[in-house]
């Protein structure tokens, strides 16, 4: 089928987003990228002509009001993403956002409602990529009854990036960019919620701050680190299992990406470092790896996604606005949580 040409135009092109996103929409045939803006003029431009992009734009309204755009990606960092995404919608131009969603939850939730404003445009954030091609196979063996009862779920991502003091301060630790996401709580948290289709009744958490202050290495000054280097959580389900996580960025010598699910009938281990899942029976003393059939596997095919919801009226699914509302408001409760001395925080 011939389809009209559809323009992308991009807003913070950030590591994935030259990574991934531009790539991705230029291998797609009758889709083009036709306008950048990043942080400064010369940044754009160098992405511009890195990509070979025609237009470079020093102000992102200036996107907003061009009627050769047709859909905008958004890369910067999570505290524009309400401001630009609510824009876009008004614009009346489709919209994929960068992950984590928002700042807060507060913002989510206002771009939620301003989406639905407009059920004509696609409005999609960036999926949690990690455990894409084990979603399927997971969700299978829970449904039919392979683990049986759930009793437990531990999610583990720890590695040592900030375990020395005189690591450098970067967005991901500043509040005011990143807001309530912290550490990698929210991208497991999403793919969780794939599984186990519910979201907690209310978390527990706890955070630490090893080094107070870190040297912006743009400024040369040092910044007060507000966001935690270490996370724990302790969370229950309404189906009665209790998820326990943690999240560590100075874990330098035992370093872990893994979620261990474990219920009456059997247990599985998705180890994300070797990229590999497990499943063992109850009363088994080994476990033996999961066959990923061809079907269930899935990768990124992010930029793919959002074009076939725009051309074809496909509903979204990795990610909607309404699933990335429900994550947000579970980091909100954790961020809500170890910010008030730990208290129990209903979601």
């Amino acid at each position: 089928m011939a389809y009209s040409p559809l323009r992308i135009g991009i807003i913070g092109a950030g590591g994935n987003t030259r990574l991934r996103h531009i790539p991705g929409f230029q291998a797609i045939d009758g889709v083009e990228v036709v306008a950048v803006c990043n942080r400064s003029e010369a940044s754009s431009r160098k992405i511009a002509d890195e990509f070979g992009i025609e237009k470079v734009v020093t102000d992102w309204k200036e996107i907003m009001s061009d009627p050769d755009v047709d859909a905008i990606m958004i890369g910067t960092w999570p505290d524009m993403h309400a401001e630009l995404t609510i824009a876009t919608l008004n614009a009346g131009k489709h919209v994929l956002t960068e992950a984590r969603m928002a700042k807060t939850l507060e913002e989510a939730e206002s771009m939620l409602a301003v989406s639905r404003d407009f059920p004509e445009l696609v409005a999609q954030v960036v999926p949690s990529p990690f455990t894409l091609p084990f979603d399927k196979t997971i969700l299978r063996m829970i449904e039919n009854g392979d683990l049986g009862l759930l009793y437990e779920v531990i999610v583990e991502f720890s590695n040592g990036p900030l375990a020395d003091p005189l690591a450098a301060f970067s967005w991901r630790l500043d509040h005011e960019k990143s807001g309530v996401n912290t550490l990698f709580s929210g991208i497991m948290q999403e793919a969780l919620m794939r599984w186990v289709r519910s979201d907690p009744e209310w978390v527990i958490a706890d955070g630490m701050i090893g080094t107070m202050a870190r040297k912006d290495p743009e400024t040369g000054q040092h910044r007060t680190v507000l966001i935690p280097d270490n996370l724990s959580v302790m969370a229950r389900y309404p189906q009665g299992f209790k998820a326990t996580y943690l999240f560590s960025a100075v874990s330098s010598v035992v370093q872990r990406s893994e979620v261990r699910i474990a219920g009456s009938n059997g247990a599985l281990w998705l180890d994300l470092s070797a990229n590999k899942l497990w499943y063992s029976k109850t009363g088994g003393d080994t476990y033996e790896e999961v066959e990923i059939p061809a079907n269930e596997r899935d990768d990124w095919r992010v930029e793919e996604d959002f074009v076939d919801s725009i051309r074809d009226g496909k509903p979204v699914k990795l990610t909607n606005f309404e699933t990335g509302v429900r994550y947000m408001r579970f980091s909100q409760a954790v961020w809500d949580s170890w910010t008030d001395g730990s208290k129990k925080v209903w979601l």
